[in-house]
């Protein structure tokens, strides 16, 4: 076993000791932004153990991810449900360098699929699953209009600023180290026209919480439905910006036309979306697409960074000019 991997085991034990969970070996489900450990309860059931990456996000804003979890799982939603720790706090402070610990119950079901893998559902299938997606996204866009949350509320905004300002959400992605030069020229003018898109929009779109994050490995299908995990990067944003998360990275499929129509149908199932509002679809799954250049651009260690720059860049330039 890594040192890293030594050290996360390690302070895994140590966070287990505040929920007084049966001794065990904690085991890592992933390692991205956070380290995930599945854990045993007392009771025997499964539950998902998070190590939240120092500096990421502050206390307040994990803690506010975790009560707005809570209140849509009260409501009926289906999202992991935050368990408090024997002295009935929902997050715990590891040391002093800003790394803190939550643990949230278990969700049956299997990932949608995997990122760049094709879909292995059939059409009706397909049809189904993006159906619920679509109402299960506008039941949680209205239930966070109907939440009052806590003054200490505090989250991300996937907005103007945090998209195109000069620290967006997800990185400077017109400055990403290793942009050829004609790519950088063509992201510095972009990024100056969507801003005056966005200002022309104005306070017209449908604004509020959103998921921010509803890929394929972040919806699960299981029989009773699809459930929605891992809200690391809610925060306010346009509505659409949550269809076009989901959207974008199921482009290349067959089926496209397919998904795209059950999960606008499913959402207006649920929630108004109007055929004005839809029509600034391509304008945000472009603007989708530039957060995935500025995050690996923050990345360049990855082994295949290079290659997923170019490819994100390409992709950037085609949705331009279908927007």
């Amino acid at each position: 076993m890594s040192a890293l991997l030594e050290d996360l085991h390690a302070r895994a034990v140590e966070a287990m000791a505040a929920w007084s969970l049966p001794e065990q070996a904690p085991r890592l489900l992933k390692h991205r932004e956070n380290a995930v450990f599945e854990v045993r309860l007392a009771n025997g059931a499964r539950a998902a153990l998070r190590l939240h990456r120092p500096g990421y996000h502050a206390e307040d804003a994990l803690l506010s991810e975790l009560q707005w979890m809570e209140d849509l799982r009260r409501h009926g939603l289906a999202t992991p449900e935050p368990i408090a720790a024997a002295d009935g706090r929902l997050l715990i402070s590891l040391d002093q360098a800003g790394q803190f610990a939550d643990l949230i119950d278990w969700m049956d079901g299997a990932p949608l699929g995997a990122t760049g893998r094709p879909l292995a559902h059939n059409r009706d299938e397909l049809q189904r699953i993006f159906f619920a997606v679509g109402a299960e996204m506008a039941r949680m866009h209205a239930i966070a209009d109907r939440w009052r949350w806590p003054e200490t509320f505090s989250r991300l905004s996937w907005d103007s600023d945090g998209l195109l300002g000069e620290c967006p959400v997800w990185g400077r992605f017109w400055d990403a180290a290793g942009l050829a030069d004609p790519d950088r020229q063509f992201l510095t003018d972009l990024r100056g026209a969507l801003r005056k898109r966005l200002a022309e929009i104005g306070d017209g779109l449908d604004f509020g919480l959103v998921h921010a994050d509803l890929v394929r490995e972040n919806i699960f299908v299981g029989p009773s439905g699809v459930a929605f995990i891992d809200f690391d990067d809610c925060g306010f944003g346009w509505r659409l910006f949550d269809i076009a998360t989901t959207l974008l990275r199921n482009r290349q499929e067959p089926d496209y036309a397919l998904i795209e129509a059950s999960l606008i149908e499913g959402y207006r199932s649920e929630r108004a979306l109007t055929d004005a509002d839809l029509r600034q679809l391509p304008l945000f799954l472009l603007l989708r697409s530039l957060t995935y250049i500025g995050w690996i651009g923050d990345r360049p260690d990855l082994p295949d960074a290079e290659e997923r720059l170019a490819r994100y860049v390409a992709d950037a330039r085609k949705l331009s000019d279908a927007s």
